[in-house]
């Protein structure tokens, strides 16, 4: 069973997200908040497995949260959807940055939101889209230039060549594709990368390919 957390300041928002995800037999809402605070308190006493987080909220806003929550060691297989606007474009990175597994914006599909759920759940991210790949890229090209962290000496040549494939947003099986080795292969170097460079998921692994120079803005698989 797939547990969730709904933190978003809409009475009526929350109502609507737990009548479709618990009408799911593997999905159940364990819990509701309202504000940021009451989120990082719920998820500390639930700890499920997905959150819902919508970025604008009031005393503690849904980014302030995440931090605190992806900072919490105890909370480390807890993960982050970001629920957004187009409007509010400009904190999707910074989430993602502070931990978050992804983003979905508010009119998404019932079906594609409980896709994302279960999808989150067992360790995607929500990173694949074109769409995302050049959101990401337009805000990592804000930052100053990067030059090659120290920290990707950990990686073989053959994890830093799938992680800037992961980055370009590229599925395994993708990515297997383009390499010539088989999606089980992937997936063992996805898992070697994130282990080696503490990542939460391929979410941040995207961030740290970004922030270290592996890829460049612009950079295309």
């Amino acid at each position: 069973m797939i547990r969730v957390v709904l933190a978003d300041d809409q009475v009526l928002v929350r109502g609507g997200l737990r009548a479709l995800l618990d009408a799911e037999d593997d999905i159940s809402v364990v819990a509701e908040a309202g504000d940021g605070l009451a989120a990082v308190e719920a998820i500390s006493q639930q700890r499920p497995d997905v959150v819902l987080m919508d970025i604008r909220m009031p005393r503690q806003d849904g980014l302030e949260a995440t931090k605190q929550v992806s900072a919490d060691a105890s909370l480390a297989d807890v993960r982050i959807i970001i629920l957004t606007t187009f409007e509010e474009d400009e904190y999707i990175f910074e989430a993602i940055r502070n931990g978050a597994s992804g983003f979905l914006v508010k009119d998404t599909e019932p079906v594609d939101l409980i896709r994302a759920v279960r999808g989150v759940a067992s360790g995607d991210s929500l990173l694949s889209p074109k769409a995302t790949r050049s959101l990401i890229e337009a805000f990592a090209s804000q930052s100053k230039p990067a030059t090659l962290s120290p920290r990707l000496d950990q990686l073989t040549e053959r994890e830093r060549e799938v992680m800037q494939h992961v980055a370009a947003g590229l599925s395994n099986s993708e990515i297997a594709a383009r390499l010539f080795i088989s999606p089980a292969t992937t997936k063992t170097h996805v898992s070697r990368a994130m282990i080696k460079l503490h990542a939460r998921d391929r979410a941040q692994l995207v961030v740290f390919a970004y922030e270290t120079g592996l890829v460049q803005p612009g950079w295309s698989s």
